[in-house]
């Protein structure tokens, strides 16, 4: 397939799966189920919702000042206002173009820094590495906290979860095993990221403010978790959950992310899914789902749109 068409469909797929997703979430309410979401909208607690953009806030800060301690060794000592400014810009991006984000925050760091590209770029892949660790870290966390709920309930077959894994690994060992013999330039490439994940770890471990950097991949990531959390006190229907309820629904509205761009259309549907299962009537739990897609959206269009405004202001001289 030419690579032109690839990229449009990579570009344009998870959005039009958004769209569908949401034309057919709302075919599919009755007039009384708008009536009652709307209600939900219109009764809802904003300033826990302000409290929420407030921490998504101090979560950008943090990845910049973060993103800091990656750059500082390879010699260039960046402005902060810059740095937040590019991470802000990153998220925006990510909202078009799935992943895009990353390289136009790497290309404005350099016009702006003079950090070359490849370098800057380096240090955001690292940055990923340990997102996805405190990610899978969280994952294992909701899995253990919920495992007797999802037992319990049926959804998890604990016998069929044993044999899956079991036949995951052996599979995965054995694939593992034809890929480091394979010289095929789709092993060459799997055999490339893996390497490079293993570089960023090692980068991370032995850099001069690891526990600083460390310190702040926890705060994002609690951050993170607290932005869903307040929002629960929105509405009253959510406001009782426990914890367990709360983990999951970050989860999967963190998962979510992966599948459309921002979780455009995608995001009030898994955490809605996710607040059923614990008891939430379903309208309250949609709306939830959008009271918070709808915050976090807002808050990336205005920040993000700021700093593209703002950078070019601030380093007229560059």
């Amino acid at each position: 397939m030419n690579k032109g068409i690839k990229k449009i469909l990579f570009t344009v797929l998870p959005i039009a799966l958004g769209v569908f997703l949401i034309w057919y979430f709302l075919s599919k309410l009755t007039d009384a189920d708008k009536e009652a979401i709307l209600n939900s909208f219109k009764s809802a607690n904003y300033w826990w919702v302000f409290l929420s953009l407030f921490l998504g806030i101090l979560s950008h800060l943090s990845r910049a000042y973060r993103w800091k301690f990656m750059i500082e060794p390879l010699g260039y000592k960046p402005k902060y206002s810059n740095l937040v400014f590019t991470v802000l810009i990153a998220y925006l991006v990510n909202l078009t173009i799935p992943r895009a984000g990353e390289f136009a925050r790497a290309s404005a760091i350099k016009k702006y820094e003079g950090i070359p590209f490849d370098n800057a770029l380096g240090t955001i892949v690292s940055e990923r590495i340990a997102d996805v660790l405190m990610l899978l870290t969280i994952v294992g966390i909701a899995f253990f906290v919920q495992a007797d709920f999802l037992f319990n309930s049926g959804l998890i077959n604990p016998k069929q979860s044993i044999i899956s894994l079991t036949i995951a690994g052996v599979i995965g060992l054995i694939a593992i095993a034809l890929i480091r013999k394979s010289a095929h330039p789709f092993s060459i490439k799997i055999k490339t990221f893996l390497l490079g994940l293993l570089d960023g770890i090692k980068s991370i471990l032995k850099m001069k403010n690891k526990w600083a950097f460390i310190f702040h991949t926890i705060f994002i990531w609690l951050m993170y978790v607290l932005m869903f959390y307040v929002v629960t006190f929105a509405l009253p229907e959510t406001s009782n959950l426990p914890f367990g309820a709360i983990i999951v629904g970050f989860v999967v509205g963190g998962l979510s992310m992966a599948i459309t761009n921002g979780g455009l259309g995608v995001y009030p549907i898994f955490v809605a899914s996710a607040f059923i299962l614990y008891g939430v009537e379903e309208n309250p739990a949609k709306a939830f789902g959008w009271i918070m897609w709808t915050a976090q959206t807002l808050m990336v269009l205005v920040f993000g749109g700021l700093s593209f405004l703002l950078l070019p202001l601030i380093n007229k001289e560059k």
